[in-house]
């Protein structure tokens, strides 16, 4: 229970010190592997986040099935877009070591740009009306630029390697999740996608 408590502790710190653009916090992120585990949840606690915001949209909003939105970019958005993440972080890797031919290791990416994926729990007040697509664009936005400085922290890539393996990871992952978001379409909105990818952006 102590453990558990201060793995906590550390998360949150981490998260902390993230937001507040303390960017030194990746160094010790990469180097401990019992935050792997903790880089996960932050990703799926952030897409969680985006899923509660597409869902309170759907609550006030007519002619939008609340609860189909629930379950079906709430609570299966969230768990498809932790997996996307992970296809996101592949392409990245795959990149760097293939392409560039950089030092880095996998899960020390997973750890660093889990954390760095923390900001997209502000897709949250997507359900703000007229600031949907603003809160939605801003929080995968601050994502990909700390993901850019955790991909640095992570491997020996030269920034501008560091921003093509990101871009490469990123768009594949966008890619995926605007997939999803046409599938199962709730009432022509969005399908099996949380936060900004559940909306079409022409509404």
């Amino acid at each position: 229970m102590s453990y558990r408590g201060a793995n906590l502790r550390g998360v949150g710190g981490w998260v902390g010190r993230l937001l507040r653009l303390d960017l030194s916090a990746f160094d010790e992120i990469r180097a401990d592997p019992s935050a792997t585990l903790g880089a996960v949840m932050v990703v799926l606690g952030a897409s969680v986040m985006a899923g509660i915001g597409s869902w309170l949209w759907a609550a006030q909003t007519d002619g939008v099935t609340a609860s189909e939105v629930f379950f079906k970019s709430l609570i299966a958005g969230s768990i498809l877009q932790t997996l996307a993440w992970f296809i996101w972080v592949y392409m990245v890797f795959q990149v760097l070591a293939r392409a560039y031919g950089a030092r880095t290791d996998f899960y020390e990416l997973i750890r660093t740009m889990g954390f760095a994926f923390a900001p997209v729990a502000l897709s949250v007040f997507v359900a703000i009306a007229g600031f949907t697509v603003p809160f939605g664009v801003l929080s995968l936005a601050v994502a990909v630029l700390l993901t850019h400085f955790a991909i640095q922290a992570s491997s020996s890539a030269e920034p501008q390697q560091a921003l093509v393996a990101n871009i490469t990871g990123f768009a594949v992952f966008a890619v995926v999740m605007g997939v999803l978001a046409n599938i199962a379409e709730t009432d022509t909105v969005g399908g099996l996608a949380p936060g900004l990818f559940f909306f079409d952006l022409d509404f």
